[in-house]
């Protein structure tokens, strides 16, 4: 199994990565980066550094479905080093056994796999204690230096945590988990607070314990397939960089849909709402990789620079710039389509909060001033799409009479069923000579048949081992997303905007495709792109 170390150029994927603490290499084949494929035998004798990693909230969902499978499948392809622990911390008295048993139903193991697993959960321990007491953090401590090498080990703490806890948990890493020989790293999920004085608080919090390379904020849609392929679609491609630009795209429509409701989540949700749960995070992360300006290379900070300029560019949201929704149920359908989202025993009774929504963003800079990047994202709607849609300007002096002649569109395809294809305009087959929608199609189902595509946690959290912060969200860009939406979700929570009800299973709030057409986007209801491998 390959030992794991920091990359030279961290962003790249370069076949041979170091320990920058003591300049050790050890040289790797392109399958030890490929996850479908162990990593072979080093040739020579490596430097021997032990890694461990501490799952704060191990006895909750976030680490029983995603987290500890996550480590598993890097465990079993040998892109996680031998000489590593696993440990587990939570309030519940518990152990690595209960762990076990509550994750293996979500770790896809194969036959094949049972005696790696065992050696997986070997490397496994746990700990009980109190997130607001140093207690337990000193008992983790101790824990931790017990292991051979543990008081010179590189140490990675994920918080999968509720953000009441975020600030006394990094407390006590601080004063108590970080003097020792190895590196540290933090990797906080979302929420990174509810609005801009509460993201500033945590982030000024945050930078009075830890330096920013500590800090790894985690938005698992950066580690997705095609999100990650907008930076190679923009920048390795000539034919896209001359039409790039508002003299030739009319529009940008960035979707993101779910065909279910909350589904007893609904208490969380109602905490943060669609805006704060997809919009503000996931669809503003993908805005900014469409929109940007060619970095100067691929280091993670001229990348995210880039982003900053992109968020800088934007004014406030206003309700004007919007479309709120809140699904109903459907009484003629059977199962959780005949619930709305006020029948859901978990949410507050009357309660308001959006589980839909639709914004314009205007980016007032020379590239795209004038374009509408317009986000869209709901639960309880028709299908399960996420994608990014960039629609181009019409063709002018249509010699074609009769309208027939529609929109070209870029179409990069997040989920599910990963595509890029071009939604184009080609002859009629036959005798005819007339203009018909087509597309030039990349299903990466057809294309990358034998790929195994990794999840996105897989590719995140082996880039905290690797120590690239290309796909984690910065303190400023953080900043710059909460200047934009803070406005708005006060004037929503404080005025109690009410949201327009839509049916479960519908595509929304009749008036959002309205706001959309008037919005500079227009929907060809003759043209449905065919997924060829069904």
């Amino acid at each position: 199994m390959g030992i794991l170390y920091q990359e030279v150029t961290p962003v790249e994927q370069s076949s041979v990565k170091y320990d920058i603490s003591n300049n050790c290499a050890v040289e790797f084949t392109k399958e030890a980066l490929d996850a479908t494929k162990p990593a072979p035998a080093p040739q020579e004798p490596p430097c021997h550094i032990d890694y461990t990693f501490v799952m704060y909230g191990a006895s909750g969902d976030l680490a029983k479905k995603k987290i500890f499978p996550t480590l598993w499948w890097l465990y079993r392809d040998g892109l996680l080093p031998d000489n590593i622990h696993f440990i587990g911390y939570a309030r519940s008295k518990m152990n690595v056994n209960q762990i076990r048993e509550k994750t293996i139903p979500f770790m896809k193991v194969k036959e094949s796999d049972k005696g790696k697993v065992d050696s997986f959960f070997q490397h496994m321990s746990y700990v009980q204690g109190s997130y607001t007491d140093e207690s337990g953090f000193r008992d983790l401590n101790s824990k931790i230096n017990s292991f051979p090498g543990g008081t010179k080990a590189n140490r990675l703490f994920y918080l999968a945590l509720p953000p009441t806890v975020f600030e006394d948990v990094t407390r006590n890493i601080h004063t108590t988990c970080m003097e020792h020989g190895g590196w540290n790293r933090i990797i906080i999920e979302k929420p990174f607070g509810r609005d801009f004085d509460s993201s500033e608080k945590l982030s000024n919090h945050l930078s009075s314990l830890f330096k920013e390379e500590h800090l790894y904020r985690i938005d698992h849609y950066l580690g997705k397939e095609m999100v990650q392929n907008l930076l190679i679609l923009r920048f390795a491609n000539r034919i896209f960089g001359p039409i790039w630009n508002r003299d030739n795209i009319a529009s940008v429509l960035i979707t993101f849909k779910e065909p279910f409701g909350t589904a007893g989540r609904g208490g969380y949700f109602d905490q943060f709402g669609i805006i704060r749960d997809v919009m503000q995070n996931h669809l503003f992360q993908v805005l900014t990789l469409v929109a940007m300006e060619k970095p100067v290379s691929k280091d993670a900070d001229d990348i995210r620079d880039e982003k900053v300029k992109v968020l800088k560019s934007i004014k406030p949201l206003t309700l004007d710039d919007m479309v709120l929704g809140q699904y109903t149920g459907d009484p003629d359908s059977e199962g959780d389509k005949k619930l709305g989202y006020l029948d859901d025993e978990t949410v507050p009774k009357g309660s308001i909060t959006p589980t839909f929504a639709v914004a314009k963003f205007n980016i007032r800079n020379e590239r795209w001033d004038g374009v509408p990047f317009i986000l869209k994202c709901g639960k309880a709607l028709n299908e399960r799409k996420a994608e990014v849609r960039v629609q181009f300007r019409d063709v002018p002096g249509d010699i074609f009479n009769g309208g027939t002649v529609k929109r070209n569109e870029l179409v990069i395809r997040v989920q599910p069923n990963e595509a890029v294809y071009c939604k184009m305009m080609t002859k009629t087959p036959g005798m005819r000579v007339d203009p018909v929608e087509t597309e030039m199609d990349l299903s990466y189902s057809s294309r990358y048949k034998d790929v195994n595509m990794p999840d996105a946690y897989e590719r995140l959290v082996l880039d905290v081992f690797t120590g690239s912060q290309l796909n984690f969200v910065r303190s400023d860009e953080l900043s710059e997303a909460w200047r934009i939406f803070t406005p708005v979700l006060h004037k929503i929570e404080n005025e109690k905007v009410k949201p327009i009800l839509y049916t479960y299973g519908t595509r929304g709030p009749s008036e959002a495709d309205d706001f959309i057409k008037k919005n500079g986007f227009e929907y060809s209801s003759t043209y449905k792109w065919i997924n060829p491998n069904l």
